[in-house]
Formats: structure tokens, C-alpha cells, sequence
């Protein structure tokens, strides 16, 4: 119906090899680009930097860890300490007076060396023991930021960060503040949609499948393996910079805790490993769920006339939100994305009951 598989016939390698050889696809990406572009001036503030502003930022965030544990199989619970790190180096060399671009790179590059450094010790390891490596990671990168008061000031402390300008346009508004970090996520998405294609994709798919067979084949699986650290350690400092710079605006370490690390798991799981347009649904189901299910349990016992206590009132939206993303892992244990991609494969061939 929207798609029409039969009908395309490619004659060029370049035609075989484009990101979305459908229509279709091509549309609605254009859609969903244009609606973003446009949401400074069609959504009301309130939507804008509470909704979508963290929503393309949190995205953003699980693009690069999917990279690790969707691209490599390498499993990361200090994703939130790799975050903060690029938060405040970025922040502290703001304040010197160091212009964002440099400081945002240098924030990247800052977590890239930290998470390449955890990360090789780790890579001795697999599995739980690798996830215990890197939960030591974020314990350690905590109790260094809050204890240590040259980088936070302390426990209790907050850094604010200056006004800042990205190649000269000031971010002091909300509508620059989102197109900074749209724009981000542009470039984190493309290089996602493009790392698959490549050699550096190619090895990362072998690593994870069988490391040892990768091995045997020529892949170096250690150094992929910490190139793999590297990269997706550096896109996360590059979040933790866009993060203070353009929704934080100060910034505290209790922002980057172990709760953030898992909140980010989740998202990738249940988004969809190494898939780019999961990261994206996994980050709206974490992140809206339960704002949706709280309305809905408010809006239901007042319909109801059902008397409901404060207590109960607060916990029985996590229970549903638990219970509901349960229920989409037993359903499809590949995540949203998997989801999105059958009803996606059935269009191709309807109305007829043959599938691919």
C-alpha cells in the first residue's frame, strides 16, 4: 500500500547502497525533519524544553552507547559517569573562556580517554564480569566528582554555565539552545546510518557476533573492541556537553549517578540493539511513559469516582510503566524498533500474505 518494493529496480551501485531506497522512507524522514525544524515555532515552550528538548538529547545519548552494546556487544553501566565527565570538563573550560566548539571536542575527547582507559581493562573480561568493570567505572567517577572540589566544588555544589556563543550565534534562547542540540544529533544519527557500511561497522558485527572467530578471520577483537570504547565514550561527552550547555544550564553531581546509567541501558534495550531508529523510540518510552501513565491513572480514578491515596497514586504508574515495558520485551524481545520494522516488512508485500 505505502510501499512499493516491486517496482524498484536499481541499475547503480549507488542506488543499492542509499539509506532509504523507498519513497516512502524518504518522505516520512522528511516529515519527521521537517516537524522538528518547525517545533520552535508550533509547540509551546513548555512542550519544547520539557518534552522534546531532552528527548532528542537523551536519544542522542543512546545512539552512542548502542554503538557499544548494540555494535560491539559490550555491555556499559557507566554510561552516566562517561556523560558527566564531558559535562564538566566542557563546563570548566566555558568558564576559562574557552570558545564551545573547542570545549565541546575537548569534553569528548576528555570521556574518550577515560572510557578507553576503564575500557581496555575491562575488555580482559566478558559478560557480567565486563558490567561489573564498568559499574565500577561509574562508582568511581562519582566519588570522584562529588569528593574532589577543583571539578565540582563539592557534594552540595552547582556550576553554572556561562553565556556561550556556537559559531557565533548566541545560545542564551530556548529556540538556539534546541537547534544546538538538533543539530547534534543530525550528525550522531548520520554517522550511525553510515557506521554499519564501513569497514570499522563491519569488524564491530564480527566482534560481536564471536570475538574468537572474528579472530580467526583477521580481526583484531581487542583493538575494535576499545576503538568501540572510544568512540561511543566520546559521543557521550559530547552529550554530557550539550547537555549542560543547552538544557542543564548548570549542572550538579547528582545529575550523573548510576541511575542514568541504567535509565540509558533500558532505553537501548528496549528500543532495539544496534538499531538507530530504536534509540529514538526507546528514548520516548522511557522518557513519556510515565508522564502518560500518571495522567491516565489521575484521569481514570476521577472517571471512576474512585478515591485513590497519595501513596498509591505516586507508585501506580511505576508499577504500570514496569509492567508495560515487560510486556514489550516478552512480546518482541528485539524492542520498538523490531516492532516498527514487521509492520514495515508487511507493507512491502501488501495485500498479499507472502512476506520476505
Amino acid at each position: 500500500m505505502f510501499y512499493r518494493r516491486a517496482g524498484t529496480l536499481h541499475t547503480r551501485y549507488q542506488d543499492e547502497r542509499q539509506l532509504w531506497p523507498f519513497a516512502f522512507d524518504r518522505g516520512l524522514v522528511a516529515v519527521a525533519f521537517a516537524v522538528l525544524l518547525a517545533a520552535p515555532f508550533v509547540f509551546e515552550r513548555l512542550y519544547l524544553v520539557t518534552y522534546i528538548l531532552p528527548w532528542i538529547i537523551w536519544s542522542t545519548a543512546a545512539l552512542g552507547l548502542n554503538l557499544l552494546m548494540g555494535g560491539a556487544g559490550q555491555i556499559h553501566l557507566g554510561y552516566g559517569a562517561v556523560i558527566g565527565i564531558g559535562a564538566y570538563a566542557s563546563v570548566h573550560l566555558l568558564r576559562v573562556g574557552v570558545p564551545l566548539e573547542i570545549a565541546m571536542l575537548a569534553g569528548g575527547l576528555m570521556s574518550a580517554a577515560v572510557g578507553s582507559l576503564f575500557g581496555a581493562a575491562a575488555l580482559r573480561v566478558k559478560g557480567l564480569y565486563l558490567a561489573m568493570a564498568t559499574l565500577a567505572m561509574q562508582y568511581i567517577v562519582d566519588f570522584l566528582i562529588s569528593h574532589f572540589e577543583f571539578i565540582s566544588g563539592g557534594t552540595q555544589a552547582t556550576l553554572q554555565v556561562p553565556p556561550v556563543r556556537f559559531l557565533g550565534v548566541p545560545l542564551s534562547s530556548d529556540g538556539a539552545a534546541y537547534y544546538f542540540a538538533l543539530g547534534v544529533c543530525v550528525v550522531v544519527t548520520l554517522f550511525m546510518l553510515n557506521v554499519k557500511r564501513t569497514s570499522f561497522g563491519r569488524a564491530l558485527a564480527a566482534v560481536r557476533e564471536k570475538d574468537y572467530a572474528a579472530a580467526v578471520i583477521g580481526v583484531d577483537s581487542f583493538r575494535f573492541k576499545l576503538l568501540a570504547f572510544w568512540v561511543s565514550s566520546f559521543i557521550g561527552g559530547v552529550v554530557g556537553s550539550v547537555l549542560a550547555v543547552s538544557y542543564y544550564r548548570a549542572i550538579s553531581p547528582d545529575q550523573f549517578h548510576l541511575d542514568l546509567s541504567i535509565q540509558l541501558v533500558a532505553i537501548v534495550i528496549v528500543g532495539g540493539l544496534g538499531s538507530v531508529l530504536g534509540s529514538f523510540f526507546g528514548a520516548a518510552l522511557i522518557l513519556f511513559a510515565p508522564i502518560v501513565l500518571n495522567h491516565l491513572v489521575g484521569a481514570g480514578a476521577a472517571l471512576l469516582g474512585l478515591s485513590i491515596s497519595a501513596e498509591l497514586r505516586a507508585h501506580l504508574p511505576l508499577m504500570l510503566y514496569g509492567a508495560m515495558i515487560m510486556g514489550f520485551l516478552l512480546w518482541e524481545p528485539l524492542g520498538l524498533a523490531k516492532i516498527y520494522n514487521n509492520a514495515r516488512n508487511y507493507l512491502l508485500v501488501w495485500p498479499f500474505r507472502h512476506a520476505r
